[in-house]
């Protein structure tokens, strides 16, 4: 799955995730207990499958968060849906 990131000092920035869920926060253990990301949403494909999520800096509401994603049209690019992730 591909990491995107909104907001904070990697935005619009992209990785690849080599697990089968997406961790909470990002980076997951930073051993000084503040997360620099929060899991805000993912992309589900019709099959089921994660084939994105979308990190963003925990001071973004999640309306700007959304319409940042939106005009990246992250949904578009990985054939996806997106769903918000509860907290």
């Amino acid at each position: 799955m591909r990491a995107l990131f909104i907001g904070g000092s990697v935005d619009n920035s992209e990785l690849d995730l080599d697990t089968d869920r997406p961790p909470l926060h990002y980076p997951e253990n930073t051993g000084g207990g503040l997360a620099r990301y929060r899991l805000h949403h993912i992309g589900v494909r019709d099959e089921g499958d994660v084939a994105y999520v979308v990190y963003a800096a925990p001071d973004l509401a999640d309306e700007v968060v959304s319409t940042i994603s939106d005009e990246r049209n992250y949904p578009r690019r990985f054939h996806a849906t997106p769903a918000l992730v509860a907290r």
